[in-house]
């Protein structure tokens, strides 16, 4: 690996790895509708409120990165430091989904306000009183997190839907946001490890044509479902967060993971 490579692979690996108060990952594509035979392109980005960095194409920072569309399953291709991530061609039509799952991460909070922000933004707020009645101090939290990214862009017709595709975390859309009719809104559903996750925090940005940013704050139901309100012709960003304890003794001084599950589409207009 030359020495340009050796750099780009560690500026992208530090820049993931910044501590972030509730920074999301999402893949953005440039248009989430393209003709057949056109190049889907998207960006791996990282930030708040659907703005943030752009980051390349750097294998050892992934431990997946596929796009589907019907029964076929490829590897993204990519030299390392490309950018947009995402840059390939698409044979045929239907509804294509890009899946992109980040190696792990490890972060330090030496700030316990900045960690119980976090733990309340998204959602386990009773992490905090866990981590206490665990017998941990409060002066340094020990975190591995890992994110979990989909993406649906409607190639051609745009026929076809999305489904499970065995993500650690992961929302799957229950309807096809490019066809179906989302007037009573879009139903997603979360699984955590294969089964639903009921009564779990769902947050939904939404970004309309002017660029402004909204946010809601839902949660699933029984089921691990809930249904999101939508706009013909915005763009959004799903993200779910799950935390679990770790014991630091086998698992490096990790004290939590945090898992970071995303799904982004737009409505056809």
């Amino acid at each position: 690996m030359g020495l340009f490579s050796r750099l780009v692979c560690g500026l992208g690996a530090a820049l993931l790895a910044v501590p972030a108060l509730a920074h999301e990952f999402w893949i953005e594509p440039l248009s989430t509708q393209v003709a057949p035979g056109a190049a889907l392109v998207a960006d791996l980005r990282v930030g708040d409120d659907l703005a943030g960095a752009k980051h390349a194409y750097i294998p050892r920072n992934f431990r997946r990165f596929d796009l589907a569309l019907d029964d076929q399953i490829l590897p993204v291709p990519g030299r390392i430091g490309d950018r947009p991530a995402l840059n390939m061609q698409v044979a045929g039509a239907g509804l294509a989904v890009a899946l992109h799952v980040t190696r792990d991460h490890q972060i330090t909070y030496r700030d316990f306000d900045k960690f119980t922000r976090f733990c309340t933004r998204k959602g386990f707020a009773d992490v905090v009183e866990q981590h206490v009645a665990r017998g941990f101090e409060t002066s340094e939290v020990r975190e591995r997190y890992s994110r979990y990214a989909k993406a649906l862009v409607g190639v051609g017709a745009g026929d076809g839907a999305d489904r499970a595709f065995g993500l650690e975390v992961e929302l799957v859309a229950l309807a096809n946001p490019y066809r179906d009719d989302l007037s009573a809104g879009m139903p997603v559903q979360l699984l955590y490890q294969g089964a639903p996750l009921p009564d779990a925090q769902i947050e939904l940005f939404e970004r309309a044509p002017d660029l402004t940013v909204r946010l809601q704050t839902l949660r699933t139901d029984a089921a691990g479902q809930v249904r999101l309100p939508v706009v013909p012709g915005h763009f959004y960003l799903v993200d779910h967060v799950v935390m679990r304890a770790l014991d630091p003794e086998t698992e490096n001084g990790m004290q939590w993971e945090s898992l970071w599950a995303s799904l982004t589409f737009g409505v056809a207009e």
